[in-house]
């Protein structure tokens, strides 16, 4: 009997396998909880989750009034939610759903829902963009650890890009995107996490398993701690502990905990402890062996700031570490673009990232070093980049005032730092992180590009999360991919364009100030972005062709008759050529033709024009 009824059982178990699950449940029932939120060009569907497991995703349909519905698109179960960019704002659009099973089958339809999208103001669209972007780091935080995920194909969390998602989880509970209580919560739970991973050194590695805390290498040889990656989250570390400044258990123990991490940090043994410059990475499988130092300018000065302002005075760095390390090497430049002066660093500036990564807490306006006021410096960059995408010089499709800036990001062959210097490093992709992120420094120019970026390339550049991460038009290639150090510096360096909320809460650390007055920071109030012409010079002087080869023409137009000497500068500063030696030249225009012989290597150079009182200075590429 016993026997009979086990196989009765088999019996039945194969027969409802075969049936599939679909079957026993019936046609899918309708999905619940439809909503449709309008916005400028795009309506967004959210749905409640459905309750059937034979569902897999959800059939979107939509119409205009008087048409018929449509299939929209399919939308996983996994988000329950639907981007439909309808290209303008008055447009009113019907929809409704369908649930759909593992077996191919449609359910139910459900209640059917309208919005009409209207024009936005310029602060409702920056609202808009900062909330989709937080939902990269709050509803796609890891749900174990709450890190942020380094992009959104993957379980694996960064480090750095946590950081950025602690400073975006203040500016959320700021605009009610979320409560100040599940910012608070969300912050111990990842704090708490980071408590228990390894660190090296105090130092936290760049890659971590979400779940474990496990280190995964970044390279093979970088299996240990990550000296920017671990300032980056510090930045986000103490922005938190200056925000969450209650008296209640959790915050108080918050601050401790950030504290403890804080203070762990040995700043001094990444430097070997006792050379003259920070080293990036160490590991105690392979040491210093990546041998990697952290000069400038870059993407790392948060680093030198916060390992001379380090709590405990064995872990700290003398002042001096961040002239003979972070500036010292080719630092500074005269090097000047569209009449825009870099001030420091190389070639046209390079990647954004630059001026973002380390002001996202580190307010850099009213005060300089001996070298720049790094406002000025920022913004200048930013501009140069601008400028770049207007002139073009190397054809690239879709450039122009409304489409510009080049930075770090996925493109059509994987990913690349992209930056004006050449046409290897201007390969076409353009990345919203970079103008948007430039939002402090270019307040009209990024709102320009963020609505073009939008409302124009909107139905291939939006999604759940706001802006995928880049596009080449020329290559006709668009992301669908998110990364988290491009989605924190938008999100954040829009807040402290708005309100400063984040730079006044880093600055407010206490022991900021002294680091800063230790290196040599003073008070400076400079936010001039302009080279001031030379007197001799009428207007700006011009190249063409640039790119170039063996010639080129340098169209000038004198003030009055004067002596002009033109040299070819490689991007350190270095003269390599004279172009045109001490000539009197007529006032007026003149078209100086320019012989590069013999035909310097390819790349980015600098032509230096000067005369009395002073010189001006333009790039020029030049191809082999």
């Amino acid at each position: 009997m016993y026997r009979q009824r086990f196989i009765r059982c088999g019996t039945l178990f194969a027969i409802l396998s075969c049936i599939g699950t679909h079957m026993l449940w019936g046609q899918a029932g309708a999905v619940t909880g439809l909503i449709a939120t309008a916005y400028d060009h795009h309506v967004e569907l959210r749905w409640d989750q459905p309750g059937n497991p034979a569902v897999r995703s959800v059939r979107v349909y939509g119409s205009r009034p008087g048409e018929q519905f449509a299939p929209l698109g399919t939308a996983s179960i996994v988000q329950n939610t639907h981007i439909n960019f309808v290209g303008d704002a008055d447009v009113t659009t019907r929809y409704f759903v369908r649930p759909l099973t593992d077996g191919g089958e449609l359910g139910t339809p459900s209640d059917t829902v309208e919005a009409t999208t209207y024009t936005m103001s310029d602060s409702a669209l920056l609202d808009m963009v900062q909330q989709y972007t937080f939902r990269y780091f709050y509803d796609f935080g890891h749900p174990v650890s709450g890190l942020a995920r380094e992009r959104n194909t993957t379980a694996t969390v960064t480090s750095g890009g946590s950081g950025f998602g602690l400073m975006a989880l203040i500016v959320g509970a700021e605009r009610g995107f979320i409560s100040r209580e599940e910012a608070l919560t969300r912050t111990a739970k990842i704090v708490d996490f980071l408590l228990t991973v390894p660190r090296f050194r105090g130092a936290f590695a760049h890659w971590m398993n979400g779940a474990t805390g496990e280190v995964i290498p970044f390279s093979a040889r970088d299996d240990g701690g990550d000296l920017v990656e671990t300032a980056f989250l510090l930045q986000g570390l103490l922005t938190s502990r200056q925000y969450f400044s209650g008296e209640t258990e959790a915050e108080t123990s918050l601050r401790t905990n950030i504290n403890r991490i804080w203070g762990d940090v040995n700043w001094n043994w990444y430097r070997k402890s006792v050379e003259n410059v920070l080293y990036w990475h160490w590991s105690p499988n392979h040491q210093f062996a990546i041998n990697l130092p952290l000069r400038g300018f870059n993407e790392v000065q948060i680093a030198y700031i916060l390992g001379v302002a380090a709590p405990e005075p064995a872990h700290r760095i003398p002042a001096s570490l961040y002239h003979t390390g972070w500036a010292g090497s080719n630092y500074t430049t005269d090097n000047t673009f569209y009449g825009i002066p870099l001030l420091v660093g190389r070639g046209k500036g390079g990647p954004l990232f630059f001026s973002h990564y380390s002001y996202l807490g580190f307010d850099p306006r009213g005060k300089r070093d001996r070298y720049a006021n790094y406002f000025e410096r920022n913004t200048n960059q930013s501009l140069i980049q601008y400028q770049h995408a207007i002139e073009n010089p190397y054809n690239r499709e879709g450039y122009g005032p409304e489409a510009w800036g080049l930075t770090a990001s996925d493109d059509p062959n994987g990913y690349m730092a992209h930056a004006p210097d050449s046409p290897q490093t201007d390969n076409g992709t353009l990345t919203p992180t970079a103008a948007l992120s430039s939002m402090p420094y270019t307040p009209e120019e990024s709102m320009a590009a963020l609505k073009h970026f939008y409302r124009d390339l909107g139905d291939k550049t939006w999604g759940i999360y706001g802006f995928y991460d880049a596009f080449n038009p020329g290559q006709n290639w668009y992301a669908d991919s998110y990364l988290a150090i491009d989605q924190g510096p938008i999100i954040c360096m829009i807040e402290n364009y708005r309100s400063g909320l984040l730079w006044d809460l880093f600055m407010s650390s206490p022991e900021i100030a002294p680091a800063l007055e230790a290196i040599g920071f003073v008070e400076d109030s400079t936010t001039t972005a302009v080279a001031q012409l030379p007197a001799f010079l009428a207007t700006p002087p011009r190249l063409y062709p640039n790119p170039a080869g063996e010639r080129a023409t340098l169209s000038l137009s004198l003030e009055r008759a004067t002596r002009v000497t033109v040299d070819l500068l490689d991007p350190t500063g270095r003269v390599i050529a004279a172009l045109l030696t001490a000539t009197s030249l007529e006032g007026g225009i003149h078209e100086i033709p320019l012989l590069l012989r013999p035909r310097p290597a390819r790349g980015l150079y600098v032509v230096r024009i000067s005369g009395p009182g002073g010189a001006t200075h333009l790039p020029l590429f030049i191809n082999q």
